[in-house]
């Protein structure tokens, strides 16, 4: 838990808050500790926040916080921007990765916007072909990702998060992703009822959908 409180926001806020309406109202799916989510309240959106551990959303502040799984959640209500982060998209499930996009749809206003984080084609790619470690760094925290197995598609592997200081103190949790072609984006896009927009960055770790 304390690390999810440690890990700042790098860029992804603002690269959000440029892509929709200004002030407008988010739904956060899988919110977390709020990494996201503080510094969106702070550029002026209001944000519903959603996860399904009790614990991080009690570090959440300023946000309207719901206590679900994104899959079955259903607040009645649409927003004009839906957040859909933490490369949640690749979840090697297929079946899971349809009601997470369901979810998305369910909450979207008829004129909304989705954005979600995702690994795109080119990044498997490079990990598949050297399945070697790499680091990079989230504000004071280094990130390694080493990869254990995959199958083509599927990438088993561990991330170690290692705190800058005299202690150094580690986390580190396994996580499996699938690779996802365009193709099979826009095809798990387009049976959730939305469409590809365009992405957001230079890296298309981050895309827009819509009706």
């Amino acid at each position: 838990m304390e690390l999810y409180t440690l890990l700042p926001a790098t860029g992804e806020p603002e690269l959000i808050h440029a892509a929709v309406p200004p002030d407008a109202p988010i739904l956060d799916l899988g919110c977390g500790a709020g990494r996201l989510t503080h510094p969106l309240i702070g550029l002026g959106h209001p944000v519903t926040a959603v996860d399904n551990s009790a614990a991080m959303l009690a570090h959440v502040r300023g946000a309207t916080t719901v206590l679900a799984d994104i899959e079955t959640l259903d607040l009645a209500r649409r927003f004009p921007v839906v957040l859909l982060a933490s490369h949640l998209v690749n979840t090697p499930d297929d079946r899971l990765r349809a009601r997470l996009l369901a979810a998305c749809r369910r909450h979207l206003a008829a004129d909304g916007r989705v954005v979600v984080q995702w690994l795109p084609p080119a990044w498997f790619d490079r990990v598949f072909a050297a399945m070697r470690p790499v680091t990079g760094r989230i504000g004071d925290i280094e990130v390694t990702d080493t990869p254990l197995s995959h199958d083509g598609t599927v990438l088993q592997a561990v991330c170690t998060y290692r705190l800058d200081g005299p202690d150094g103190r580690t986390w580190s949790h396994r996580f499996a992703t699938r690779r996802l072609s365009r193709a099979d984006l826009h095809a798990a896009l387009t049976g959730a009822g939305l469409r590809f927009e365009r992405h957001l960055d230079p890296g298309r770790h981050w895309l827009t959908a819509a009706v």
